[in-house]
């Protein structure tokens, strides 16, 4: 499509000859004076507006005035024969692009039109760009009502509005990043920019030049000038996150800003002021990092004027059906896949469980959860990986990690260890498997508190047996030979129990292929 320009010129063949001269790149509009573009402009959106100064009735300025008022601004370049430098200085500053003196040199226009347009382009996007990032980072799309997050949103909101050093603390996974992108776009700092530095995942030589930057020749390797984080970030926020790994040397320089608002490049003799500022994150304990030496005191007291804790999932029960309805939502959407519905009962096992990896583990495990049960008309806790019930290691080498001591196990190879001509095997007495089965959970419910919760009741034998069954296919990733061998039972057995009871594999046959794609949880 065609960028759009209006040309408002009292003389005809200058407008003639514009128009003529840039009709072939451009839809070109025509007004012979100002009161004619007024009525232009309100009706058509352009994307530049060429107008000459002096004409009769009212000036060129006015339609500047005009267009630069508009929803949509066009792009206002001045031109007139009379051209001096302050006609020109108030052009500009009543928020023309650019003047040009008469006669017009076609090249130069040609080039100040497309670089106009460039301009306006750009404009648009950052204004897009800036409504989305209004939209995503806002305090009330976050997912929760439970007191502990309440709390920390309404600290966040107050301290968003100072220009204080904050400091977030919480374990991982609990969204510190996340508060830190919606302190600086609720702050008077929104336009500016937003950098963040994962301290963790540079190394600690690399570490001060990224962040305060160096001048060429400043060390080995330093072939030119570089910028850094402190810099890039002027105007804005720059956020550190795991702000208890940086070494001591660095936290000294960290501490020199702080009470300066300057910093020094790496080789520099000058120093630069900044105005920046600074939010931190960590999952440690600072406090015990300053007993132990490994962190200054005075830095502590300086990051931690204000500091916000984030409380961890296992604080938040209430929000996470609120999140994992959620996070199902959107990944339904995002896999064009149908939405997941969970039972009553599962849901009370995952707002058991302890979330060690809070938000971040719950996200994935949403993720997981969408693409690996598409089909499966409910997830119920049967479906649901053991450590979210019987809290088993996620990968078990040995049979011990997922059957208790209490089981005799009966030889894994003992099929393949058939003399050759020998009888086949018999089949395992069928009351005896029940009755270990059932001692085995028993076992194991005395130490989970979670499952009684979750079950309200005691499960039958017959019920023990079968979450037992399921919850080995689940770890075997659907292979039942797998899953025989880790409940030391024989592979015939265990094909004669799924015979017996579908419902047990059921579900699980169409993710052996695709299991190995998704290992989010």
């Amino acid at each position: 499509m065609k960028a759009s320009i209006l040309i408002v010129d009292d003389e005809r063949n200058t407008r003639e000859g514009l128009e003529s001269t840039l009709e072939d790149n451009y839809e070109v509009y025509t007004a012979s004076n100002a009161d004619e573009a007024l009525r232009l402009m309100d009706s058509e959106n352009f994307d530049v507006v060429l107008t000459d100064l002096r004409m009769a009735g009212k000036s060129g300025l006015s339609v500047v005035d005009h267009a630069l008022a508009l929803p949509q601004k066009p792009v206002c370049i001045m031109m007139t024969a009379y051209g001096n430098v302050e006609t020109a200085v108030e052009a500009m500053r009543r928020g023309a692009y650019d003047f040009l003196t008469k006669p017009l040199n076609l090249e130069k226009l040609e080039l100040v039109i497309q670089r106009a347009i460039r301009s306006r382009t750009t404009e648009k996007e950052n204004k897009a760009m800036s409504s989305r990032l209004n939209r995503q980072f806002n305090f009330s799309r976050l997912v929760g009502e439970s007191p502990a997050l309440r709390s920390a949103v309404e600290k966040a909101k107050r301290v968003a509005l100072a220009k204080t050093t904050v400091l977030l603390l919480g374990e991982t996974g609990t969204g510190k990043e996340l508060f830190a992108q919606l302190i600086h776009q609720s702050s008077p700092r929104a336009k500016n920019p937003f950098v963040a530095v994962h301290c963790a995942a540079i190394a600690p030589t690399l570490l001060e030049s990224e962040i305060f930057g160096h001048e060429k020749g400043a060390f080995t390797g330093a072939n030119e000038r570089r910028i850094g984080r402190f810099e890039a970030a002027n105007g804005g926020t720059l956020f550190l996150d795991e702000i208890g790994e940086i070494d001591l040397a660095t936290q000294v320089k960290l501490l020199r800003f702080l009470e300066t608002r300057a910093i020094e490049r790496l080789g520099a003799q000058k120093q630069i002021q900044l105005d920046v500022r600074l939010v931190c994150a960590t999952n440690r304990n600072l406090a015990e990092m300053v007993k132990a030496g490994t962190f200054r005191e005075d830095l502590y007291y300086r990051l931690s004027v204000v500091a916000l804790m984030l409380p961890p999932l296992r604080e938040r029960r209430t929000d996470i059906p609120i999140l994992i309805d959620h996070y199902v939502t959107y990944f339904a959407q995002e896999n064009g896949l149908p939405k997941v519905r969970i039972s009553a009962s599962a849901m009370e096992a995952l707002q058991a469980y302890s979330w060690p990896g809070n938000i971040r583990e719950l996200r994935n495990f949403c993720e997981n959860l969408v693409v690996m049960h598409e089909g499966v008309g409910e997830v119920t806790e049967y479906d649901l990986d053991p450590r979210f019930t019987l809290k088993l290691p996620l990968a078990p080498r040995r049979r011990e990690e997922i059957m208790p001591e209490t089981v005799v196990p009966v030889a894994a190879d003992a099929e393949a260890e058939t003399p050759e001509g020998a009888p086949p095997e018999a089949d395992e007495p069928e009351d005896d498997l029940p009755q270990r089965f059932a001692e085995a959970l028993e076992e194991k419910r005395r130490t989970v508190d979670s499952l009684n919760k979750a079950r309200k009741k005691a499960l039958s034998k017959k019920d023990n047996e079968k979450r037992l069954l399921r919850q080995a296919l689940i770890q075997a990733n659907g292979n039942r030979s797998a899953a025989a061998d880790f409940l030391g039972i024989s592979r015939r057995t265990f094909h004669r129990k799924l015979l017996e009871d579908p419902s047990i594999g059921a579900g699980l046959e169409a993710k052996r292929g695709r299991r190995s794609q998704n290992n989010a949880i």
